[in-house]
């Protein structure tokens, strides 16, 4: 495993609509592992390829309750909103935005080696998985925030 650079934001990869994966290789095992060794590093809860300069259909997410590897994730369904948590990014340091999102969501998706399966979300789980499928469709927090706002270096780390 390694730890892979994090792209930053004004880099064009964050505005690419990422490729759907139909290899399920080493070279995708190789990509997961780095990516959660990445997120670790970073303090981060969540983290998409293309912030590692990867345009493939890809995630993982560790809210608390393990790492969760998500490959060509959507998401299928989804009920209520949150108002009140801040989003930051990896991609984005200095900054964070109030952005609504749905209080519960479920994905489908792959796992590592191709098996489908479903997940639901709630809270900053759902949260989390929503941000990160942006980023899979070039879109981000700063774009669909209702406000956006500094941060410290300390604020940061939060």
């Amino acid at each position: 495993m390694a730890i892979c650079t994090i792209v930053k934001h004004p880099d064009p990869i964050l505005r690419e609509k990422a490729i759907v994966v139909t290899k399920f290789n080493s070279n995708l095992h190789k990509l997961l592992d780095d990516m959660a060794e990445t997120m670790y590093d970073a303090d981060g809860v969540g983290l998409a390829a293309p912030q590692v300069g990867v345009s493939k259909r890809v995630i993982v997410m560790d809210c608390g309750d393990g790492l969760i590897e998500v490959v060509n994730p959507q998401i299928v369904d989804f009920k209520g909103e949150q108002f009140d948590r801040p989003e930051g990014c990896l991609s984005i340091p200095g900054l964070r935005g109030d952005v609504r999102r749905h209080a519960w969501v479920k994905l489908r998706g792959q796992d590592r080696f191709g098996k489908e399966f479903e997940l639901e979300a709630e809270e900053l789980l759902s949260r989390c998985a929503q941000h990160e499928i942006d980023h899979l469709n070039g879109v981000l927090f700063i774009d669909v925030a209702d406000k956006v706002y500094q941060v410290s270096p300390e604020e940061e780390g939060e």
